[in-house]
């Protein structure tokens, strides 16, 4: 299992998922009308470090993180 989580504004607690990769993620997530907005604007972390490809893949334990954009000063 990858646990996904969602932070800022997104509002979602985190979520199990059996999937083997960040493209899986992206089709489960899709499925949920309330995200389908966010996916295309948030920033994706593996493991607490920043990806740049849905190609990447994913084991037993990992932790998926979705940043959303924020404004600050």
């Amino acid at each position: 299992m990858v646990q996904v989580e969602f932070l800022g504004p997104i509002g979602k607690k985190p979520i199990l998922l059996e999937v083997k990769n960040l493209k899986d993620v992206a089709k489960e997530l899709q499925k949920d009308k309330e995200l389908q907005k966010w996916l295309n604007e948030c920033a994706v972390a593996v493991n607490d470090r920043l990806v740049q490809s849905l190609d990447v893949e994913l084991k037993e334990g990992d932790k998926v993180t979705l940043l959303p954009p924020v404004c600050g000063g």
